[in-house]
């Protein structure tokens, strides 16, 4: 194995062992990895991992009270449903699906008639979500363990792909792109809200571990998603950035001026028909 793989994997670990302290830190309603703690050093021992209350990430009320206990780990960084225009009796496939949140709201759209698969790395996540999926009545939902880089799913399962402040982790996110390309049927969509570059990460926010598994210092270029979503074929590229992401960026490292070069972004594409 060369340098550059034993890095990838080295990175993998970092963000693998520290979504495992919030899946086995205390319950949401202790104040740890709820909607809002006052901060994540206190909340999950220093992980970088930084909660978002689902409101300011543009949740509904209704979403929120449609979910069992333990779904909402707070680990967003925006609404990818709101641009996924999900229809009853799709397949969904959800990257990194932490404890289910999106997964089950995706259910209560595309109904019993359509199915939804979340795939996710962490072996405490995934021991976790099926319980979520049984306490809340979800029958169309299940999750795989899985990296996104190399999904475990068939050729042309999915009508949609969702992703919620995750594709910022993997070392080779043109391999992730290029995975949801080959998973999705033609003409299915992408839809994903994640942590994008504006500018060049310089080395102090690029080789921070806590940084790169709060979603900070891996993120890509907004250009280089853009070309990596092209060079697999997708069409129909779409960036929207969020400005108003940078308010809650910034509480994710006080101090560390991340929102010169960070911000939250809705990426749309489409895989051709055939």
């Amino acid at each position: 194995m060369n340098d550059r793989e034993l890095e990838k994997d080295r990175l993998r670990e970092v963000v693998r062992n520290a979504y495992a302290r919030v899946a086995t830190a205390a319950p949401q309603a202790a104040g740890c990895c709820g909607p809002a703690p006052s901060s994540a050093t206190a909340c999950c021992g220093g992980a970088g991992i930084n909660p978002v209350s689902a409101e300011r990430l543009g949740y509904s009320a209704e979403d929120l009270a449609s979910l069992p206990e333990g779904a909402n780990m707070g680990l967003g960084c925006g609404n990818p449903l709101a641009i996924a225009a999900l229809q009853t009796g799709e397949v969904v496939v959800d990257l990194g699906a932490g404890g289910g949140f999106d997964c089950f709201l995706a259910a209560r759209r595309v109904g019993p008639e359509g199915r939804v698969i979340g795939i996710d790395m962490t072996p405490e996540i995934v021991a976790k979500a099926p319980a979520n999926a049984v306490k809340g009545g979800f029958g169309n939902v299940e999750f795989r363990p899985g990296e996104i880089e190399h999904l475990p799913l068939a050729d042309g399962v999915a009508d949609v792909v969702i992703s919620n402040c995750v594709i910022n982790l993997p070392p080779d996110k043109a391999q992730v792109f290029r995975e949801a390309f080959r998973v999705l049927k033609p003409g299915g969509r992408l839809a994903i809200s994640d942590v994008v570059a504006t500018a060049s990460l310089p080395a102090e926010i690029r080789q921070d571990a806590a940084l790169i598994a709060g979603c900070m210092g891996n993120a890509a270029e907004i250009g280089d998603i853009e070309a990596m979503l092209g060079a697999a074929e997708f069409v129909a590229v779409s960036m929207r950035p969020k400005d108003e992401s940078k308010s809650f960026i910034r509480d994710w490292a006080p101090g560390r001026s991340v929102t010169d070069f960070l911000i939250a972004a809705l990426i749309e594409a489409v895989k051709p028909a055939a």
